[in-house]
């Protein structure tokens, strides 16, 4: 039996979003993903008239004389939401927790979905696969996927990307729009990345707290690893050492996000003291422009 206060909490979250959606977002979502759903069929011969844009280059290369890819478009897309219930999403220094931005997050995307009639599926993920929701359309369904993000109790603590995106590509068998919401505070899923973001549009959606990039002069903080256990003792009056935590902070932020460049995977990065309707935006303003 869910508790009524979680009930209420997904109630409250869908009231919010739904206007979200349609006050601020009506029109992005289906300007950016809508018509974009293309699957590869073959390949003709190039005819006068074809779009130069469509030809691969590659069989043309091969066979000598031009030849144009074909596409038919999908009649609805697949969004699927990979979501990170680690130990480390129970942080938040000003209002909410990581864990309740990203299930904001996660409700605002899905709604708009479900509004253009798509298809929404869910991988909860620690060290393991948690749960496992098939992708559906309509609102109930999306009711059960934020209920789901904010209520399920997580056997594992710590935190397995490159385990989710294989998952992804073993549970999907058409291209997907995936959200992968995590904090990243983790290493060594950068090959899986690759290889998933070739059959799917992973799209990058980084939630971090003010506090894991710079900590003021408080005294002695004894810090501690949610994922592991680990605690040290740590003198933050001393300048340098504030200063020396705040660069290797920033310094991880920027390289992880010239990984995702570099990989051609898309960034939201949201934070727990600001709106994440401002990066949400950002990101559809620069995916239409590229459009």
């Amino acid at each position: 039996m869910i508790p009524k206060e979680i009930l209420k909490k997904v109630r409250q979250i869908q009231i919010r979003s739904s206007r979200l959606v349609n006050d601020v977002l009506a029109g992005e979502y289906a300007s950016v993903f809508k018509g974009r759903g293309m699957e590869f069929e073959g390949v003709r011969e190039y005819q006068i008239g074809d779009d130069i844009r469509t030809i691969d280059w590659n069989v043309t290369a091969r066979l000598g004389h031009p030849y144009i890819k074909i596409f038919a478009e999908e009649r609805e897309l697949t969004i699927m939401f990979l979501v990170d219930l680690s130990s480390s999403g129970k942080f938040g220094s000003v209002r909410q927790f990581k864990n309740e931005i990203a299930t904001e997050v996660c409700a605002l995307l899905a709604l708009s979905a479900t509004r253009n009639n798509d298809k929404v599926g869910l991988i909860l993920f620690t060290d393991k696969i948690e749960k496992f929701v098939p992708p559906k359309k309509g609102k109930t369904h999306v009711l059960r996927i934020i209920r789901e993000v904010l209520y399920f109790k997580p056997e594992g603590k710590g935190t397995d990307i490159s385990t989710a995106l294989e998952y992804l590509i073993k549970v999907t068998k058409r291209k997907t729009v995936s959200f992968l919401v995590s904090d990243f505070i983790t290493e060594g899923f950068e090959h899986t990345l690759r290889i998933a973001n070739k059959r799917h549009d992973i799209i990058a959606v980084s939630v971090t707290d003010p506090r894991e990039l710079e900590i003021p002069d408080v005294g002695f903080v004894e810090l501690e690893d949610a994922e592991t256990g680990e605690t040290v003792l740590v003198d933050m009056s001393d300048r340098k050492i504030r200063e020396e935590f705040n660069r290797l902070n920033t310094k991880i932020l920027e390289e992880r996000a010239k990984l995702f460049r570099g990989m051609g995977v898309d960034l939201i990065d949201v934070r727990t003291d600001r709106s994440y309707v401002e990066p949400i935006m950002k990101f559809f303003r620069m995916r239409e422009k590229r459009l």
